[in-house]
């Protein structure tokens, strides 16, 4: 009999395909903060992916699509990064989510635990475009976290020039959010 905790696979989606992405920063602080019992993997591949296109179905789905398919269906949670963009979410993201939505083999997002967080420079943070993608994900049936919510504004002050964290709080806030996610997974085990 095994004493080790459980290791629980969350992957990541940064919803901004910028290298310097506060997004995606924010996506790896959570990942060097989480416990042992939670492995974070960041997918880099949403740039890969093909517009949606039903049609491209019939003849077999893309590589691209396909990786995003196997990563999720290995994941037991997912974590969402998204910055701002017209107050909505990019149109990478939303174009990952109608692949992840179209998943076969049992690999769907729908009901799988779901966690939401975003960083802008503004003073408004990714506040609009967390609320436009928790509908979005709800649409489609995820079990999505509703706290804590973790909003960064004015990333630019809680980010060095290394894209490393440095604000206290938002590392509390995503402990406190790693902590939620894998309480959620650890009740579906049940």
């Amino acid at each position: 009999m095994s004493t080790t905790a459980p290791e629980f696979r969350v992957l990541a989606l940064s919803g901004s395909l910028r290298a310097d992405s506060y997004n995606t920063a924010l996506l790896r602080a959570a990942a060097k903060l989480s416990t042992g019992t939670v492995r974070i993997d960041l997918h880099p591949g949403l740039g890969e992916l093909p517009l949606y296109n039903q049609d491209l179905e019939a003849g077999g789905l893309p590589a691209a699509v396909r990786e995003l398919h196997q990563r999720v269906l290995r994941a037991d949670a997912l974590l969402i990064a998204t910055p701002e963009h017209n107050a909505s979410i990019p149109a990478a993201l939303k174009n990952a989510i109608d692949w992840m939505s179209r998943m076969p083999d049992g690999a769907e997002i729908a009901g799988k635990p779901t966690a939401v967080v975003g960083a802008s420079p503004g003073p408004l943070g990714s506040v609009r475009a967390q609320l436009a993608l928790r509908q979005i994900l709800a649409s489609v049936g995820a079990d999505v976290l509703a706290k804590p919510e973790v909003i960064v504004f004015q990333a630019h002050e809680r980010f060095d020039d290394a894209g490393t964290l440095t604000d206290d709080y938002t590392e509390t806030l995503l402990i406190e959010l790693t902590g939620a996610l894998t309480r959620r997974i650890a009740s579906r085990r049940q």
